[in-house]
């Protein structure tokens, strides 16, 4: 659901020193300036889904990547979402 060229791009995360994780991504192409995206992540299935708590932020004040502390991945597999709002159209996840 929600129109085309409205969910993110070039979604990537990088782990460094060891506990450290940056997730960013790009807006997309026809999304408003008053879009708001939202980063939910588990590192497995049987853990429980966190929201980002450390965006990253655009010009316009937009959600364009997150900063976690902390971070255990323990078998090679992680879980990412990241949906949005937006007063004037729906947002693709």
């Amino acid at each position: 659901a929600g129109m085309n060229g409205t969910a993110i791009e070039n979604f990537v995360c990088v782990i460094f020193n060891v506990s450290f994780m940056n997730c960013t991504w790009h807006v997309g192409r026809t999304a408003t300036e008053d879009t708001k995206y939202f980063l939910y992540w588990r590192p497995s299935k049987k853990e429980d889904v966190t929201e980002c708590q450390n965006y990253i932020k655009d010009n316009c004040g937009r959600h364009t990547g997150c900063r976690f502390q902390n971070v255990t991945i323990e078998n090679k597999n992680a879980y990412f979402l990241v949906n949005g709002s937006s007063s004037g159209q729906n947002i693709q996840s």
